[in-house]
């Protein structure tokens, strides 16, 4: 397969979906679009980009080829080629859902850094187990014979960093599973029932996403890889906020979209102030409770309630509020 990749009608349903997912979000999660535009471009190849980008002959990841050749390329682009159109739209849809979650809980910045050391640990994870299977085990059909390409096992690390604090059940292909393993599960099923996809490819999705939750909650700071993209992202923004500032541009009221609750660690994603009066996670672009409308000051200080506000409201008084902020 070295020309480039066709539409049989799949793609455009995929943009329509993606498009109305977008305009339907009140910030539009700039790095998870980006992600989509890559993967899809990679496929398609239109223009100059068939003569750029490698066949998909010479990015396959296999374990032997990547050490052998000491190859980065196999390594990293082969995450982001795809056997078909349909192998294709079920990554893009499946990232669309958990990159547009993740992006606008964690911020841009982290949600770019994390993604790239998820690609970084679930490759070499991956590589790592078929390593081990050839020299402990003497079994060397995924260590020669596998080449595989796709976006899943970084899909696979992301489904458990988004499942990672929820008590919630979820849908698994029709089965009611703990929304906290639900990745575990597809990965069972995935292997019974869709022939020639790659076991040590999601599961070493799996294992990078358990890894980085435990790097992250060792390490509270934010990484130096986030540092850097927020650096270039705010380099890249100054025209723009420069332009707003001068034309006196407002920006729209943004929506918190956020849970109530505590959580059983007790911390809250970066990007996410909690309301001190109903426990409602509100994004940090706002200064006010979108759930009770408690100053985000007085939330922060914990001082001492004065007749409009009050951290222990009673739940009859945050349903009142609720009723009159959204009419529900």
């Amino acid at each position: 397969m070295d020309g480039r990749g066709r539409s049989r009608g799949m793609i455009p349903i995929l943009a329509l979906h993606a498009l109305s997912e977008y305009y339907r979000l009140e910030r539009k999660p700039p790095v998870t679009a980006g992600l989509l535009a890559a993967n899809t471009l990679a496929y398609l190849r239109p223009g100059a980009l068939d003569s750029i980008l490698p066949p998909i002959d010479r990015v396959w990841f296999n374990p032997h080829l990547i050490l052998k050749y000491k190859d980065p390329k196999r390594f990293f682009l082969s995450a982001f080629y795809h056997v078909n159109e349909s192998h294709l739209v079920y990554n893009m849809l499946s990232l669309l859902w958990k990159g547009i979650q993740l992006e606008s809980s964690m911020g841009s910045a982290e949600f770019a850094s994390m993604v790239a050391t998820l690609l970084a640990m679930s490759q070499g994870i991956t590589l790592l187990l078929a390593k081990s299977l050839f020299v402990f085990f003497d079994y060397e059909k995924p260590y020669y014979s596998e080449y595989a390409v796709g976006f899943s096992g970084v899909l696979f690390a992301m489904k458990v960093v988004l499942n990672s604090q929820s008590e919630n059940y979820t849908y698994v292909h029709g089965l009611v599973v703990p929304a906290r393993y639900a990745a575990w599960a597809e990965l069972v099923l995935i292997q019974m029932f869709v022939p020639g996809v790659s076991f040590l490819g999601h599961l070493g999705g799996i294992l990078a996403g358990i890894l980085y939750l435990r790097l992250r909650g060792m390490y509270s700071a934010p990484d130096p890889l986030t540092l850097v993209v927020r650096g270039v992202s705010g380099v890249l923004r100054w025209p723009l906020r420069f332009m707003q500032s001068l034309f006196g541009f407002r920006r729209r009221r943004i929506s918190g979209r956020g849970t109530v609750g505590r959580n059983q660690r007790g911390w809250t994603e970066p990007g996410v102030w909690r309301c001190g009066a109903c426990t409602y996670d509100n994004s940090t672009q706002l200064n006010e409770c979108e759930m009770c409308g408690t100053s985000r000051s007085i939330s922060r200080s914990r001082s001492r309630p004065s007749s409009r506000y009050s951290e222990d409201l009673p739940l009859d008084e945050l349903r009142r509020r609720r009723v009159e902020r959204f009419g529900r």
